[in-house]
């Protein structure tokens, strides 16, 4: 609990620079008597002399005195800071779930500057708990991201449907089809996110199909699935899917769609319940929905 307040480390300020109790009270606006007692309160709370107080001499400033001084000083302009920083306008931060980012967040990014140039836009990438953080703790004003992860403490607008789709080896006997359903890929190998909630999100579309699975492999990342895929370590499952057939390492890839109602996700823009009604986010939003 904080016992000195803000105003308290005014005063001791105050008669630091002025070296008179008369003098400081006349800045602060204060009576002497009132300024006297708050010094005391202090001095008593700390159990130690800031002031050595002589009638009719100036103040001394104690060893101590010195050292508390300069850290009011401190903690004083560091609460100035804090609450200009509140009146001043910062940058819009868009959060993207890292996967879909080069697709969606740097176009996004572009036409927004482009629709606002009087702003300034951030753009900031992360996996879906870290955007959830992000969005609740207020670094992040909205995000574009698959449904996943965010409760009812998040406003969420649908841009759009999104299938699965699965890598695979050219050799692979699954490669030679056009389209993949879930049950063609019961008991395959799998390579799957390592990402805990979309792993658990493809574990429950596979539980929901009925379709028994086989993880193989978690990874970190969309192009080490896609690099083990390449290489028959097993076929890849992602919602993501850049345009090259070729792996991160020049292996080349076969990327086929997954055609089944139940594997469809949304991506949605996501913001907090808890922030305020801003016309400005409102229009943004209208923007990004149709990224």
């Amino acid at each position: 609990m904080l016992y000195v307040t803000l105003r308290q480390y005014q005063y001791l300020v105050a008669v630091a620079d002025a070296g008179r109790m008369t003098d400081a009270a006349a800045r602060l606006n204060v009576s002497q008597p009132s300024l006297s007692v708050a010094i005391n309160r202090v001095e008593a709370r700390l159990g130690r002399e800031i002031f050595i107080r002589r009638k009719g001499a100036a103040i001394a400033i104690t060893p101590f005195g010195h050292r508390f001084i300069a850290q009011a000083r401190e903690l004083l302009r560091q609460a100035e800071a804090l609450e200009q920083s509140a009146s001043t306008e910062r940058p819009f931060v868009l959060g993207c779930f890292e996967d879909i980012a080069p697709w969606y967040l740097t176009k996004a990014l572009h036409i927004l500057r482009e629709r606002f140039p009087q702003m300034s836009f951030q753009g900031r990438e992360g996996r879906f708990s870290d955007l959830a953080r992000d969005i609740t703790e207020g670094r992040i004003d909205t995000a574009i991201s698959y449904d996943i992860g965010f409760d009812e403490r998040f406003d969420k607008q649908k841009i759009k449907h999104v299938a699965p789709v699965a890598f695979l080896s050219p050799a692979h006997p699954l490669a030679a089809f056009k389209a993949l359903t879930l049950q063609q890929l019961a008991n395959v190998r799998l390579i799957l996110s390592a990402e805990e909630l979309s792993l658990g999100f493809v574990m429950r579309i596979f539980e929901s199909a009925g379709v028994d699975m086989h993880v193989e492999h978690k990874t970190a990342s969309l192009e080490m699935m896609r690099s083990l895929a390449a290489h028959g370590a097993g076929v890849g499952i992602s919602y993501s899917h850049p345009p090259s057939g070729l792996s991160y390492d020049g292996q080349p890839l076969v990327t086929l769609p997954i055609r089944t109602t139940e594997a469809l996700a949304d991506i949605v823009l996501v913001r907090s319940t808890l922030t305020a009604p801003d016309p400005r986010a409102a229009e943004i939003s209208e923007i990004l929905a149709t990224v």
